[in-house]
């Protein structure tokens, strides 16, 4: 199986080669020891919805403060990304952080990473935020088991052949 395809999709817009694909098809890791160090960032935030229950409990939580413990949980676990997501290169992370906004519904997770080197730091930023939302949702189960995990997303990069990416939903 080949996967590189130079078909369109739905909106026209023309479908690249998946990098992580050798011309076999098969998993592989990119070389990018021929890429210039450059200095690179990202953001990603993911949304922690709950009840109105939860959100009033959370002050009295027995566990600790859920965000707190999320937020550190989020930094740590971009630290490790490429030992959770095989393909990805161990970066040495210059900065990251997690942070969150209490809203009617829940929580917002947001996460900011950057580095100098030959890769990106994408996944570490995602894996931040995803990580710190599985946090909150293992601090408040106990009150309620259908607390929801939503919008996982890039909002931001910058750096690298690719340049800046700004979420279609991000304002300016």
């Amino acid at each position: 199986m080949v996967i590189n395809s130079s078909k369109s999709t739905a909106k026209g817009k023309p479908v690249g080669k998946l990098s992580h694909y050798d011309a076999a098809g098969r998993a592989n890791m990119v070389d990018v020891s021929g890429k210039a160090s450059t200095v690179r960032t990202a953001e990603a935030s993911a949304r922690v919805v709950m009840s109105p229950k939860v959100m009033a409990a959370l002050p009295r939580n027995p566990k600790g403060d859920p965000f707190e413990v999320a937020r550190i949980a989020g930094i740590q676990a971009a630290k490790r990304t490429s030992e959770l997501v095989p393909m990805c290169h161990p970066v040495n992370l210059s900065y990251v952080d997690v942070s969150y906004l209490l809203c009617e519904d829940g929580v917002i997770l947001s996460s900011r990473t950057s580095t100098t080197a030959g890769t990106g730091v994408e996944m570490e930023a995602l894996v931040a935020v995803s990580v710190a939302a599985l946090t909150v949702y293992d601090m408040c189960k106990a009150l309620d088991k259908g607390i929801e995990i939503r919008s996982i997303q890039l909002e931001r990069k910058s750096g690298g052949k690719s340049g800046e990416y700004k979420h279609p939903g991000q304002q300016q």
